[in-house]
């Protein structure tokens, strides 16, 4: 276990604390008791001092503060120092539990480069990350980490890549793929132009997007702080009270000490920092905890259709022609020439090497390609580029579920034609019939055909869909679905749903690593585009609301529980303080727990959720 310099210093301190209050005990000598009460009281009634003096902050060392102060003042050393000790002890757990739970997080991401390989005017030379510019050209080793986002010119590798996506098997990476900042290269060495700067590579944006996931913007955060508050006040109230009706100073040093609000300020930071753990092992960068709590009450799922439901990028989906192997063989050496996404989509469904030469490639913009192949002229194109030419289309068809089609000629006749579309991702369908086992509704907006968009929605089951859709539209849509007290969660790929991310009361951004707008519009991002994470997402998001809801719940209970307890004399200071840090253990064992939860079917099926309304509920299918 590695402990930094402070948290030794802290726990030297604390050792000497407690051997001091162990042999003050035996001995029954209570000066030694001095030794915990500077060494632990000390340090809690200075950062009172400091709370009040700077914020005017009623914090729970306030109460300690008096607690220890007081019990010196009535002769009660030993006591004065054990519930310094204890406090320091609890202090520390809880410090130590943040802490590490904000590290496992940033250790995802801490790994920046520092040095790379610079290839220029063909010397190699070693250069500082800071110092690489866009456009140079890299060397990267076996074993080493990749200085910078970038795109491969030669050579092929693996590369581990879990440290940015979560992915658990190396990614096979060759010429023209892009590789990121802060991932390991495997195997193979290659040369790399970079795309980025470091400190605008995707490694950087996610080391900050994690800085940023901080629970202390969180509403359920500040009511407790409120609640704290409140607590100290009354504590407060009742210590002096309890005092003027006793006249036993004992009680009231009690009551400060089992009323402090430790377990209940602890309540949320711990379980939402546990959450977004949890979550970046998904591969889910979370911005704050209020989107955590935003989520959980998310009644209705907006999803855009491109790059989200579906990959983003068309594939060959079907082929007509007498000769399939020929007409993929003349078409894929054509489009070969061409650096159109249709075309590289035609040669990587052809996946193969073995391209015949192509002469007089003619690019005809808007319309399609043309060449001669074998001494024959080919044409592949749509419908207007045939027409042009005066080639038949015979019996053209029409594409049934948005396709589009490539007709391709040789020598003046057609001889075929290949449908290509933009596919769905296998998870979609499952992702939106677990959403609606959780009673969330599923929208789909997006801005294709009401034919393409009406073939997709029955594909998944999507009863609510709406097409043709402007990115103001789907801003309108999510603003009136609001005004009817919907909670409204949208997802998309960042670019042209930047509006609809910022308007939702939860933006969730679909982008692979390196999308600014990820970072910039969405509360959320899915960093490997998983979206049958989801689910996970918005159970976890209701199981950490609960958690919170427990551990408020406890808190306020056992406090009430121990202040009736003190005001009846039967607690004594030290009893007190031991009761105190056992809540706050308890409440810091429960928030663990989330680091290790994962949703289940079970969950899933379970029909009462938070935020959902009956109105909701009968609307869904």
């Amino acid at each position: 276990m590695n402990f930094t310099k402070n948290e030794k210093y802290d726990i030297l301190r604390i050792i000497i604390s407690v051997m001091s209050i162990i042999i003050s005990f035996i001995l029954s000598l209570d000066h030694i008791s001095w030794i915990a009460v500077i060494l632990c009281g000390i340090p809690i009634i200075k950062e009172c001092i400091d709370s009040l003096i700077k914020e005017f902050d009623l914090k729970a060392d306030l109460l300690v503060s008096l607690a220890i102060i007081s019990s010196i003042l009535i002769g009660e050393v030993f006591a004065a120092g054990e519930i310094a000790t204890i406090m320091a002890i609890g202090g520390f757990l809880e410090e130590y539990t943040v802490t590490k739970t904000q590290g496992r997080i940033k250790e995802l991401v801490n790994m920046s480069p520092q040095v790379a390989t610079r290839i220029k005017n063909g010397i190699e030379e070693k250069i500082s990350v800071e110092n690489v510019q866009v456009g140079d050209i890299l060397k990267v080793l076996p074993g080493e980490s990749i200085p910078t986002d970038g795109i491969i010119l030669y050579g092929e590798t693996s590369i581990d890549q879990s440290t940015l996506t979560g992915e658990s098997f190396p990614v096979d990476k060759t010429e023209n793929d892009e590789v990121y900042s802060g991932t390991i290269n495997l195997y193979g060495s290659f040369t790399m132009k970079t795309t980025k700067i470091s400190q605008e590579s995707s490694l950087q944006k996610l080391i900050r997007l994690v800085e940023s996931s901080k629970p202390e913007n969180s509403k359920i955060v500040r009511t407790a702080d409120k609640w704290a508050t409140i607590i100290v006040v009354l504590a407060f109230i009742s210590a002096i009270l309890t005092y003027l009706y006793t006249f036993e100073i004992t009680r009231s040093v009690t009551i400060l000490v089992v009323f402090c609000p430790c377990a209940l300020v602890l309540a949320t930071p711990t379980a939402i920092m546990a959450t977004i753990g949890n979550l970046t092992k998904y591969g889910i960068l979370v911005k704050d905890g209020e989107s955590i709590e935003e989520l959980a009450h998310v009644s209705e799922f907006v999803f855009d259709k491109t790059g989200t439901l579906t990959y983003g990028s068309p594939k060959v989906v079907n082929i007509i022609s007498n000769d399939s192997e020929e007409l993929m063989y003349l078409l894929a050496s054509l489009e070969s020439k061409s650096e159109h996404p249709l075309a590289k989509a035609i040669v990587e469904y052809y996946d193969n090497d073995d391209f015949a030469y192509v002469d007089d490639f003619k690019m005809h913009i808007g319309k399609g390609i043309s060449g001669k192949i074998g001494g024959s002229r080919i044409i592949a194109g749509n419908k207007k580029l045939l027409e042009s030419e005066n080639i038949s289309l015979n019996s053209p068809g029409q594409s049934q579920n948005g396709e589009i089609t490539i007709y391709v000629a040789k020598e003046g006749e057609l001889i075929g034609k290949v449908y290509l579309a933009d596919t769905l991702r296998e998870s979609s369908e499952q992702t939106i019939k677990n959403l609606k086992r959780l009673r969330i509704k599923t929208t789909l907006l997006t801005g294709d055909n009401e034919k393409t968009a009406r073939y997709i929605a029955k594909k998944i089951k999507i009863r609510n869909v709406k097409s043709d859709c402007l990115p103001e539209d789907k801003t309108d849509y999510i603003a009136r679905e609001q005004i009817l007290g919907h909670k409204v969660a949208m997802i998309g790929d960042g670019v042209n749903d930047a509006p609809s991310l910022k308007k939702a009361n939860v933006g969730i951004a679909m982008s692979k690593i390196g999308s600014d707008i990820s970072v910039e519009a969405a509360n959320i991002a899915l960093i490997n585009d998983n979206i049958e994470d989801i689910p996970q997402l918005i159970g976890i998001a209701k199981k950490t609301v609960r958690t919170i809801n427990i551990n408020i719940g406890l808190a306020l209970t056992l406090n009430i529980i121990a202040m009736a307890l003190a005001i009846l004399g039967i607690l004594n200071p030290i009893e007190g303080a031991l009761i105190h840090n056992i809540g706050s253990v308890m409440v810091i064992i429960y928030s663990t727990s989330l680091t290790r939860y994962k949703i289940s079917n079970k969950d899933c099926r379970k029909s009462k959720k938070l935020g959902v309304t009956k109105s909701l509920n009968k609307a869904m299918t």
